[in-house]
């Protein structure tokens, strides 16, 4: 077992903790650190870089957004939830599917692809985003325009 600290990144050039995991499994430091942002108590947060410090895995990152906290969501649910998005803010980036994984290498199956097919269609990576006040990752994708015209297993 591992250690995580999320680190919050400031001007001066210097970090402080903001968020500590411990006892952490290597496969869901990985997921998250697949993940360009990342949400709790309302705020987004943005990946900047990691690092590997013996039993310790950093992730740096800086304030993206403020939102105000609706509420969290308490799932009782052990699958971890995967919900792919299309990257569009004017639509508010509508879901395209939902997913419940039974692991965090799941996870990174369709976190770490570069393109994803949903009803034949192609979408293309564009980030990934851990979401700890709704309890779910979420992958955004934009379509590609390639359609697969064979069998889908």
């Amino acid at each position: 077992m591992m250690i995580l600290e999320y680190r919050l990144w400031k001007d001066d050039e210097s970090y402080v903790p903001l968020y500590h995991y411990e006892d952490i499994q290597l496969e869901q430091i990985l997921a998250r650190r697949e993940c360009e942002f990342f949400v709790k108590d309302g705020v987004t947060y943005k990946q900047l870089s990691s690092s590997v410090e013996g039993s310790i895995v950093a992730i740096y990152v800086e304030q993206y957004e403020k939102e105000l906290l609706i509420s969290k969501k308490t799932d009782k649910n052990t699958d971890l939830r995967l919900e792919i998005r299309e990257l569009n803010p004017y639509k508010k980036n509508p879901l395209l599917e939902e997913k419940y994984l039974s692991s965090h290498m799941e996870v990174l199956l369709y976190i770490g692809s570069v393109y994803t097919y949903l009803n034949q269609l192609e979408w293309e990576r564009d980030s990934a985003e851990l979401d700890e006040d709704q309890l779910c990752y979420i992958l955004y994708v934009t379509p590609t325009g390639y359609k697969w015209e064979g069998d889908f297993n």
